[in-house]
């Protein structure tokens, strides 16, 4: 079991797998395809989701073995310095990797998971799975939201 506000308490290497698991909010927004401008470097998010992302929960349908269906899923607990740039700035392991703490809609700090959909943190109601659209790598630059 967690203790209250052990994010407060821990750093992030500190943590226990159970405490690890708890921060992640499920907007999954790290689940998006990102594009990056060869030019500026600059990451553009889509609205295409991983194939496993179960876009109704935001949580991967295959969490545990997500490795063997998507080989370039990236394991956040042994990269996740080398992948800050790429988390949304919302997420709450940027967040305390960055020094900052977790805002008030995560459900840890308001006590409801609702509270993501209310913040409209979210991709539930915007994100389409990679699987249900065709020749996606051809026109993903049309899936670019500007205001993520």
């Amino acid at each position: 079991m967690t203790s209250p506000n052990f994010w407060k308490q821990k750093k992030l290497n500190e943590l226990s797998n159970q405490e690890w698991e708890a921060l992640c909010d499920g907007c999954g927004r790290c689940c998006l395809h990102k594009l990056e401008d060869i030019d500026t470097g600059q990451l553009h998010y889509t609205r295409l989701a991983c194939k496993l992302l179960d876009i109704n929960t935001c949580r991967c349908a295959q969490y545990d073995d997500r490795f063997s269906h998507v080989p370039d899923c990236v394991s956040l607990k042994q990269d996740l310095y080398q992948n800050l740039q790429w988390l949304p700035s919302s997420c709450a392991y940027r967040l305390l990797a960055e020094g900052k703490d977790l805002p008030d809609w995560h459900y840890l700090v308001s006590g409801s998971r609702q509270s993501i959909e209310v913040a409209g943190i979210s991709v539930k109601h915007f994100a389409v799975n990679e699987d249900k659209h065709e020749d996606k790598h051809k026109d993903a630059q049309q899936f670019i939201i500007d205001d993520l």
